[in-house]
């Protein structure tokens, strides 16, 4: 009951003629739900779980980077365990990535779907609730890009379908004073969210590899998996 079909809906963010102001104020209102209500904390446990396998030196892919927030965080992770992390961000929005710079070491604007990199040319591909913006094929091919770019370890987190957390996502946009875009796009966003059960299922038929799939506070989802070689 508190979990329905997964709905396709429309993000008002992923219309490419947005007002780019309307944008980095939205994606701002992102980065606050992301520390606020635990999109940061998934990602990073996420990470830390195949940090164990990488190497002291190694490059970072976060595909859909928004205004970097990931990428900085899991840099610092990285640091504090003694590893050099050289983080390259992907997305599709120049203005966003003049605005986080000063977060990545490599900021590269590309297609999530034809990333401009050698196959196994980077240790870590990553993505923050980005895999929920495709319908299943679009996943499954957005799964397959990542997992052919990846050498060590790829790391997916999203977030978790139910009405409850759509819900609440929209009491809590109030008192955060949200823009009406995130507000409008948050519960747009949860409704087409997955289960573990769909997150696997992606995977395995994107690549044949069975991933690691934890749940976690704040209605989150992660994966993580080693590429084939």
């Amino acid at each position: 009951m508190l979990t329905p079909a997964r709905q396709r809906g429309v993000e008002w963010l992923d219309d490419p003629a947005i007002d780019p102001a309307v944008r980095a104020r939205s994606i701002g209102d992102v980065t606050r739900s992301n520390r606020l209500l635990g999109g940061l904390r998934s990602a990073s446990r996420a990470f830390r779980a195949v940090l164990p396998g990488l190497p002291s030196a190694l490059t970072l892919l976060d595909i859909g980077t928004g205004l970097a927030d990931v990428p900085a965080r899991l840099r610092a992770i990285g640091r504090a365990e003694s590893r050099d992390v050289f983080a390259i961000g992907v997305d599709m929005a120049p203005t966003l990535l003049a605005a986080s710079r000063d977060r990545l070491d490599a900021p590269v604007c590309a297609d999530a779907l034809a990333l401009p990199f050698a196959d196994r040319s980077v240790d870590v591909t990553v993505c923050s609730q980005i895999l929920h913006h495709f319908d299943e094929d679009g996943a499954v091919a957005f799964i397959r890009e990542m997992n052919r770019v990846a050498r060590r370890a790829v790391v997916v987190s999203d977030l978790r379908r139910s009405w409850l957390a759509a819900a609440g996502f929209w009491v809590v946009s109030f008192p955060l004073r949200f823009h009406p875009v995130t507000r409008h796009d948050g519960v747009v966003s949860v409704l087409r969210g997955f289960t573990a059960n769909d997150l696997h299922r992606i995977v395995v038929r994107a690549t044949g590899i069975t991933p690691v799939v934890r749940r976690h506070l704040g209605w989150r989802l992660t994966a993580h998996w080693i590429p084939a070689a």
